[in-house]
Parts: structure tokens; C-alpha cells; sequence
């Protein structure tokens, strides 16, 4: 089942064209990545989507539904949750408080305090950051940071997460965590459109990539027809 499309997606700011005439199709229960150079759009065309921008020109449904030209959080508790490039957290709070904080207010339900904090509980332990639950979020490293960006996402009840380089800056070992969080996710019944760069993470959890470069679509395929792509390789991969 088709639950995000796109159809003629532009945003101009000013004379550039940030993201041109992109089409895309997310079905239900997929992990689709999205790659290409710094500046291709990506991160713009994530903006779009969850309604931090408006766009220019074109429509994007999810699941059957314009959501153009809605608010973040009207998007948000349609199902629709995202992170970003830097961590966007409440830096002054705990692990906890910022978990707690998502599953109090990021969806429509009603939900008492024992069971957010519960549910806040459980979302720690599932992103592995159950025993830093006590630390204040502005002192965690890097990939813990990330860890509770997710989690606080996921405090959203999404039926598609948009995941804006969620392995940027993390080392090796790091990242074969954040894979299998991919994966665990995954699982759950959440579909997933993941920009990142490292192209490791990419190629071994996605099932389909699109390709930007320079705002507009320029490849859309499986791992396999990416990596052996001429054009993505002249103008992203290198040999």
C-alpha cells in the first residue's frame, strides 16, 4: 500500500530551484533511502514533507491525503514523525523528560502521565538508553543524542519515520548500531525514508533509493542498480 507521494514537488527560494518537479512513491513497510551531494535537496525535500516549508509547486498525499500546506505538528499526529541532521532536543532536560515530554504531547490521544512515563520507559530501553535515563541531553555523546531523537520520535506513534542522517558523525561500531535500530524499527510495522551519506548503511537496509542532484531526481532504483549506476556514479559515488 502507497502511504507517501509526491507529484511535481518544487520549492524555489528566490531563483534556485531547491527541489525541482520530484516525483516519489513510499509504500507501506519499505525503508527507502535518499542520497546524493551536499545540496542536492535532500534535507529540503524531508522540510517539505513534514511541513517546516511550504512548497512552491506540487502535492504530497500520505496515505491518500494532501498534506500540503499543513503544520509540523498537524503532520505529525497524522502518523508522519522526523529527526534532523543536529539533534533538536530539550538540551536543559533529562533522557527522560524529553521522552516523557513526546509521549505526552506529540500525538492526539489522551494518555495519562503514569502511562507516558511508562511508554517513555519502554521507548528508552528499546533505543538502548534505558540507564541514562538521569542525564541531562545536552551531556550526551553524539550517538545518544540520536538515540533519543529517535526515541522521542517514535513517542509519536509514526507510521513513517523521515530520518535526516541519523549515522552522521558516529564511528564504525556506532553505526552497525544504528542499523540494526533501522532494522528493530523496521519490524514494529514502521515505514522508513532515510537520508544518509554513509553509503554502507544505505546499501545493506534500504530497498529502494532515489537520487537527488541539484533538486531534481536523477535515479531511482534497488541497492544493486544504484551502486552500478553510471550517472550516480559520475555524479555522487565515484568509482
Amino acid at each position: 500500500m502507497q502511504i507517501l507521494e509526491g507529484k511535481n514537488v518544487t520549492k524555489h527560494f528566490g531563483g534556485l530551484a531547491a527541489v525541482h518537479q520530484v516525483d516519489f512513491d513510499i509504500y507501506q513497510g519499505e525503508v527507502v533511502g535518499l542520497i546524493g551531494p551536499n545540496g542536492a535537496g535532500k534535507t529540503t525535500l524531508f522540510n517539505l514533507i513534514s511541513g517546516s516549508l511550504p512548497t512552491t509547486e506540487g502535492e504530497i498525499r500520505y496515505k491518500g491525503k494532501k498534506i500540503t500546506g499543513l503544520k509540523p505538528h498537524q503532520i505529525c499526529k497524522r502518523g508522519v514523525a522526523r529527526t534532523f541532521q543536529s539533534a533538536k532536543l530539550f538540551s536543559g532536560m533529562t533522557v527522560f523528560e524529553n521522552a516523557l515530554a513526546a509521549s505526552l504531547f506529540g500525538t492526539k490521544r489522551a494518555i495519562s502521565v503514569p502511562d507516558a512515563e511508562r511508554e517513555a520507559t519502554e521507548l528508552l530501553d528499546f533505543v538502548e538508553l534505558s540507564t541514562a535515563g538521569k542525564m541531562v541531553a545536552k551531556d550526551l555523546p553524539i550517538g545518544h543524542r540520536k538515540r533519543l531523537e529517535v526515541a522521542r520520535a517514535l513517542a509519536t506513534k509514526p507510521d513513517l519515520l523521515l530520518f535526516d542522517e541519523v549515522m552522521a558523525g558516529l564511528n564504525l561500531a556506532e553505526v552497525a548500531q544504528a542499523m540494526e535500530l533501522v532494522t528493530k524499527i523496521r519490524t514494529k510495522g514502521i515505514t522508513i525514508f532515510m537520508i544518509e551519506h554513509v553509503m554502507k548503511a544505505i546499501m545493506n537496509v534500504c530497498d529502494r533509493i532515489i537520487v537527488l542532484h541539484h533538486g531534481s531526481k536523477i535515479a531511482e532504483g534497488t541497492p544493486k542498480e544504484i551502486a552500478t549506476s553510471r550517472t550516480v556514479i559520475e555524479v555522487y559515488l565515484g568509482e
